[in-house]
């Protein structure tokens, strides 16, 4: 052990040796993200959809499989790791049931979770995120449904 590290180990911290993970951010902060949040740690939340516009509008590129990032909370605090297990582009209106009840959100049907995801992604903190007050979204907008695993709670 270094110098550095028994002089800390003595003092009762030790350092955060983990590389710097890229955030994991679910909705905006708010109750919504903690609702979100609280269902990955859970295990009910083990997938997630977003907009591929988002990625393209922010030139980021999508999740590769086994990627790791740090799930955020609303305090801006990493409450998690997660490890993205799969990640498909199709349109909207190809969303299966199966990915419905994986979010966890307690849809029972996938035009209840439509519906839902409808409300997040026409409403104005959304819309302004998109640079578009007018946007929305239909059977042929194309999504991006991801599946993760919580793999440590911090």
């Amino acid at each position: 052990m270094s110098d550095d590290l028994t002089a800390e180990a003595a003092n009762g911290r030790v350092p955060d040796r983990r590389p710097a993970l890229p955030p994991y951010l679910l909705a905006f902060p708010g109750p919504l993200r903690d609702r979100l949040v609280a269902a990955v740690l859970s295990g009910e939340k083990v997938s997630t959809t977003g907009l591929l516009a988002e990625y393209e509008a922010e030139d980021e590129e999508l999740p590769p499989a086994g990627e790791r990032y740090a799930l955020i909370d609303s305090d801006g605090r990493e409450v998690a790791v997660l490890e993205t297990t799969d990640v498909r582009v199709l349109r909207l209106g190809d969303v299966d049931l199966q990915h419905a009840i994986d979010e966890g959100e307690g849809h029972r049907s996938v035009a209840e979770w439509r519906a839902a995801h409808e409300r997040f992604w026409h409403g104005e903190e959304m819309r302004e995120a998109m640079g578009d007050p007018d946007f929305v979204v239909d059977d042929g907008t194309l999504v991006v449904a991801e599946r993760f695993k919580v793999v440590e709670v911090l």
